[in-house]
């Protein structure tokens, strides 16, 4: 067994070769499923259990995404639930705030302990919101979205009964995304027979700042940017998982652009650790394939709560980390 440790010499972590992979594969499963890659959990995971700290970990986080995330976009892309107006919106707004999240990283916070404090406060509320929002009272507020859910679980239902038919193969014809308006004030689509709008400003600024906090820690964005989708903007999680983890996908390239590109200042060790990276990635990307392949038999509710508490979690812990240090 001992011979199945490895020293990564980059980031200086020894570790059992499988525990990268498995531990990403278990993540990726269940986020994939809500439109988030899996790199907000995989972050935390590096520096307190790998014990890699340096702001390398960041652009290592991108070198996962970039390698897992192409498996869950297939999917979705396959499926036709890829809303590409709210996809290009997400990476438009995104890629200026990973460029000033990576200065903010390396010549402000090389030490990430003042920026977890107001990252765990804007998870905790977004966490909290979703968490709401599979209660009772918020439910009798969303009936067409509850609507929505009731015809996928039935729709998953017919599938599981009748897997050896060709009707089995997947979603009625009006369940993939159709771009009804698309202009730089709003945009609308329509999915299931149900019409989605949301408008252009308001997500840009979203994916704006979404990006800084993104391109500081290495998350890509998701993470934050797929509870806001369904919480603030209404849109159902079926629509907004691929474009969430596409934009992701095509920011993080960006983001290991300037860590590896860009100069560091004071010698700080910015670079991603790409084997470790890619064994994490490696676990992701069979995860992400699984979780798009099973979100449509999972209730949206189901996958609110589960984003939520994972999103609180982690933002407990980084609060509780500041003021006990």
């Amino acid at each position: 067994m001992e011979n199945l440790y490895v020293l990564f010499p980059i980031s200086g972590v020894k570790t059992w070769v499988f525990l990268p992979p498995l531990v990403s594969l278990a993540v990726s499963t269940f986020t994939s499923m809500a439109g988030v890659s899996g790199a907000f959990i995989l972050l935390p995971f590096q520096m307190s259990v790998l014990g890699f700290t340096s702001p390398g970990v960041s652009s290592t986080n991108f070198v996962y995404n970039i390698v897992a995330i192409p498996s869950g976009v297939y999917q979705y892309f396959k499926e036709g639930r890829m809303a590409w107006p709210l996809t290009w919106v997400i990476i438009v707004g995104t890629l200026p705030g990973v460029f000033i999240g990576y200065y903010l990283r390396i010549l402000y916070l090389p030490d990430p302990r003042a920026f977890k404090l107001f990252v765990g406060l804007v998870l905790l509320y977004i966490g909290s919101r979703l968490l709401y929002e599979t209660t009772g009272k918020a439910q009798a507020s969303k009936a067409r979205l509850r609507e929505l859910d009731n015809k996928f679980s039935a729709r998953a239902k017919q599938i599981r009964e009748l897997q050896h038919s060709q009707a089995a193969a997947g979603l009625p014809p009006h369940a993939v995304v159709k771009t009804i308006t698309f202009n730089l004030h709003v945009i609308e689509y329509e999915f299931w027979g149900e019409r989605f709008r949301f408008s252009v400003p308001a997500m840009l600024l979203l994916a704006f700042l979404v990006g800084i906090i993104g391109g500081t820690y290495g998350i890509g964005g998701g993470a934050i940017i797929a509870p806001f989708c369904v919480a603030v903007f209404h849109l159902p999680v079926y629509t907004v998982a691929g474009a969430a983890l596409f934009g992701t996908f095509l920011t993080s390239i960006v983001g290991i652009f300037f860590y590896s590109v860009l100069p560091a200042a004071n010698g700080v060790a910015a670079s991603p650790d790409w084997l470790l990276g890619f064994l994490f990635g490696a676990g992701g990307f069979a995860g992400m394939y699984i979780g798009a392949r099973l979100q449509k038999y999972v209730p949206q509710k189901f996958i609110k709560f589960m984003l939520g508490f994972m999103i609180v979690s982690l933002a407990l812990k980084y609060i509780v980390q500041y003021f006990a240090a």
